[in-house]
């Protein structure tokens, strides 16, 4: 066998192996939303959200499972209901049942695996072009920030394309009516009628330009982050990447998991608003992405785009630990 077919051979295994690593982070995220229910989640959340610092709006209305801090922070996105996120829990346990903080969960579910698995086998791909480049240039082979950033950078834009319908349909059962008015039965029947509604597979895609500029920012900060942070803990004790302790990698992720959502939550806030919007000419608010951003400014100020981000950094630093840490050991493992 040539040098060129071993080498195809073997960039096809490490491929798998990245893609094996980033499903098994999927199913970490699954998991800890999973056995993090909304009982504890309100717990950690009114612990957050009484401190002063962590309430960002007098009034505020806004990579995926679905759980307690996610809806609610839908919730504040989209309407001007709520008096804050533990005002928008309470009421939605009052009002809607404890069932309530699981609308929208199957799909995103069902698609965690495929998105992470995707995240990580993007970003290790795009990894291994710029060391080629930089070994053809006579550099040396690791990555700088800038080539790290890009790197998640590019893993976020092929996220978009499972990431931004399976999105939408999150928040369109999140923010549906409850009750004899809602307008889907289900994940299928949401998906159909966007569709159909939309004009084709535009409707399921509605959104999916402020979609790409959140994934490419928040997963480019990611992985930076991530990496960043494992780079410089090796070059401080000298040791290598394999022997980091699991606690540290953990804490590692947490802090990445808070970085992306800091970095990209006001894209998140416009994507929400955009994909809760209506259809048709008497239905719709926003009639595109430059006027949600412009709307939002006039109407709310700056703080019209963190609406929401409270629950939201509570939810990203067990989610993001467990994910890191899993794909982690997952490849020492296999390696």
């Amino acid at each position: 066998m040539g040098e060129a077919a071993e080498q195809e051979i073997g960039g096809a295994k490490q491929t798998f192996k990245e893609l094996f690593a980033g499903a098994a982070g999927g199913v970490a995220q699954v998991l800890i939303a999973i056995t993090d229910t909304p009982q504890s989640q309100a717990n950690h959340s009114v612990n957050f959200l009484l401190l002063p610092q962590n309430r960002l709006s007098k009034h505020p209305p806004t990579h995926n499972t679905d759980s307690l801090p996610d809806i609610v922070k839908v919730r504040l996105q989209t309407t001007t209901r709520y008096t804050g996120a533990l005002d928008g829990a309470t009421q939605i346990l009052k009002h809607e049942g404890p069932l309530a903080f699981y609308k929208g969960s199957l799909t995103p579910l069902v698609g965690i695996g495929a998105c992470v698995s995707v995240q990580f086998g993007g970003f290790h791909y795009a990894r291994r072009q710029f060391e080629a480049r930089n070994t053809l240039q006579g550099k040396p082979a690791d990555l700088s920030y800038t080539q790290l950033y890009l790197s998640g950078a590019f893993a976020g834009l092929a996220n978009s394309y499972l990431a931004g319908p399976i999105e939408h349909v999150r928040i369109r059962l999140q923010t549906q009516p409850h009750g004899a008015g809602r307008l889907y039965n289900g994940p299928i029947d949401c998906m159909r009628k966007l569709v159909s509604q939309g004009g084709g597979i535009g409707g399921l895609y509605r959104g999916q330009v402020v979609t790409l500029a959140r994934e490419a920012m928040a997963y480019g900060t990611w992985f930076l982050t991530f990496e960043y942070l494992m780079r410089l803990h090796t070059q401080r004790t000298s040791t290598p990447r394999s022997s980091i302790p699991a606690p540290l990698i953990a804490l590692y992720g947490g802090i990445a998991g808070e970085a992306l959502w800091l970095s990209s939550y006001p894209f998140d806030v416009v994507k929400s608003k955009m994909q809760s919007d209506g259809f048709g000419a008497g239905g719709m608010r926003y009639a595109n992405m430059r006027d949600v951003w412009r709307q939002t400014w006039r109407e709310e100020g700056a703080r019209g785009f963190w609406k929401g981000i409270g629950p939201t950094c509570v939810r990203a630093l067990p989610v993001s630990a467990g994910t890191f840490i899993v794909v982690e050991m997952v490849m020492r493992a296999m390696s």
